[in-house]
């Protein structure tokens, strides 16, 4: 019993101490080992299984981006043909699902209604409680396959709009924008869809992908597991900012306006959004590769022009004043939300796509942490007073 008493002073000591070193929100803490991706902060690059995001934005598709997430190589052709054989097939939800999101609220955010969605889609596999590699390998590509079927059921429903079953003939960008929007879209739609996707696959330890590897760690199942993912991406300090960035574009109102409200928020210390990350100290790559693409859209969208050219003084002025001094340089958000509205999709669905992409490094992530699995459990620093007298209720 002694023995018992000293352990337990001992551990109190250990996690009740006034002073104690811990990361606040994990900054900095190693959680695991990883290949699928790392984000080197200071450089401002991006790698997937080692290849610059950069390479894979100009070359690849988003089908073989996943490909590369999920089994850690790029595929030879046939191996390619057969996944995206394999995602045609499995993009169609059940009849009875989409029974049930006619029936979800209109005003409700479609992030709501995609956590929902995949919930329901546990329910219906078959292959939920296996838990074998090969199952979940099986349900990584039905998730894939699912998440823009199922965002773009939500934003046809809710609009009042008929359903817009998959083709079989268009590949996973085209097929999202023909089922989101109805018309076949056009090659630069395509083009910059696919490059979003690709973009925003996955980056390494985000909160996210991190309450993904929690809930999996404990051998719950993948769809609870993505449930979580959808649900922390939801948050505006993770999936939002894009949206943000548009909400700024329209408060400032003109280019005209532009150069004093930057630097009256500067002067007030407002956060601007679009700029600065917990990781990157430069310029974020992804970033970059979209304000091409932003460009390439201004050329043939006089619409979209000044709003690019407000982006751009934005981006200038923020940099003058705070990217060499502060380290914050532009990231992935300034620019996605403005292609995003180019192709006519509302604010709210900014961040459903953002999951259309994201679900592949989610999966890749999570049959990583069971390949190599131990249950998360971390402790506190625990701030109150011990061994309080219990003081029974008429003498409160």
């Amino acid at each position: 019993m002694a023995n018992q008493n000293t352990q337990v002073k001992s551990e109190a000591a250990k996690y009740t101490a006034e002073k104690v070193s811990y990361a606040k929100g994990l900054e900095g803490v190693i959680l695991c080992d990883s290949q699928v991706s790392f984000v080197d902060g200071l450089a401002g690059k991006l790698f997937y299984r080692d290849i610059p995001i950069q390479e894979l934005a100009e070359n690849s598709t988003y089908e073989e981006t996943a490909y590369l997430l999920l089994f850690g190589k790029l595929p030879k052709r046939q191996e390619l043909e057969d996944f995206k054989a394999q995602l045609k097939a499995n993009r169609n939800i059940p009849n009875e699902i989409l029974e049930i999101i006619q029936k979800y609220p209109k005003h409700a955010h479609p992030m709501e209604a995609l956590r929902s969605i995949v919930s329901l889609l546990g329910m219906y596999d078959t292959d939920d409680e296996l838990h074998t590699p090969e199952a979940n390998a099986r349900i990584a590509i039905k998730l894939i396959a699912k998440f823009p079927t199922a965002v773009a059921a939500f934003e046809r429903f809710r609009q009042g709009k008929d359903y817009v079953a998959p083709e079989d003939n268009l590949d996973h960008s085209a097929n999202f924008l023909h089922m989101f929007r109805g018309p076949i879209p056009s090659d630069l739609d395509v083009r910059a869809m696919d490059a979003c996707l690709i973009l925003h696959a996955d980056h390494e330890m985000n909160v996210s992908t991190i309450s993904c590897r929690v809930v999996i760690s404990s051998l719950s199942d993948m769809y609870s597991a993505i449930c979580a993912g959808v649900g922390s991406l939801k948050g505006p300090l993770h999936g939002g900012a894009n949206e943000e960035v548009m909400k700024t574009l329209e408060e400032i109102g003109s280019l005209e306006n532009t150069e004093k409200w930057v630097k009256d928020s500067l002067a007030k210390h407002f956060k601007i959004p679009g700029f600065g990350h917990r990781v990157y100290k430069y310029y974020d790559p992804r970033a970059a590769i979209l304000k091409n693409f932003a460009e390439e859209y201004a050329k043939i969208k006089k619409e979209i022009s000044e709003k690019l050219q407000m982006t751009e003084l934005i981006e200038k002025l923020m940099v003058e004043s705070l990217g060499e001094s502060k380290g914050i340089y532009p990231n992935v958000d300034l620019y996605s939300g403005l292609i995003y509205s180019t192709m006519d999709i509302p604010k709210d669905q900014f961040t459903p796509i953002f999951a259309i992409a994201r679900v592949a490094g989610w999966c890749a992530q999570i049959l990583e942490q069971l390949a190599d699995n131990r249950i998360y459990r971390p402790r506190c620093h625990y701030t109150g007073t011990l061994d309080k007298p219990y003081i029974p209720i008429d003498k409160r």
